[in-house]
């Protein structure tokens, strides 16, 4: 599929010291840096952890992530127009106590939003990838399509965040 390889490097954070640092705006007091993860602690409810680095258009994300908790839960939201929950594109990987995964425009209760049977693994790291190069938001957990979200009037935000509700969540 296009887009999952090659590239320039743009950006890279590997958690590996004490503090979060400028590279990342929070504002829940929940987020912290752990063995090398950033842990959000007993869930954000869609406060978020986002870059401060803005996205170009065409972009592939990739990191890892996990859940330990049998509700699941791992979301992140991309290409927001603010660096606030529903600005942009919203994905999430087991959502609504591990029942389905989604893309969404704007509001993840929409009526557009698109499902998926993918759930978390409880523990296991899941490898996310999101790769938009044209109209087309392609998202892939563990090399595997989950949903593809084409839209006509591409929502063209900067912002990236790692995102959940209630929730004990590494990325």
């Amino acid at each position: 599929t296009e887009g999952l390889d090659g590239g320039t490097l743009l950006f890279s954070d590997t958690f590996d010291r004490q503090e979060l640092g400028p590279d990342w705006l929070t504002r829940s007091g929940r987020w912290e840096i752990k063995d090398g993860w950033l842990h959000v602690r007993e869930g954000d409810k869609n406060e978020g952890a986002w870059l401060n680095r803005p996205l170009p258009e065409r972009v592939r994300v990739e990191f890892d992530a996990r859940s330990l908790s049998d509700d699941g839960d791992i979301k992140f939201e991309i290409f927001n127009t603010e660096q606030r929950h529903q600005t942009g594109y919203i994905a999430i990987l087991g959502g609504w106590k591990n029942s389905v995964s989604i893309i969404a425009r704007l509001d993840e209760h929409g009526e557009d939003r698109l499902e998926a049977d993918a759930r978390v693994v409880k523990g296991k790291v899941h490898h996310f990838t999101a790769v938009r190069t044209d109209r087309t938001l392609r998202w892939f957990v563990d090399g595997n399509l989950v949903l593809q979200y084409v839209d006509s009037n591409a929502i063209r935000g900067p912002h990236f965040g790692f995102n959940n509700w209630v929730t004990d969540v590494y990325f």
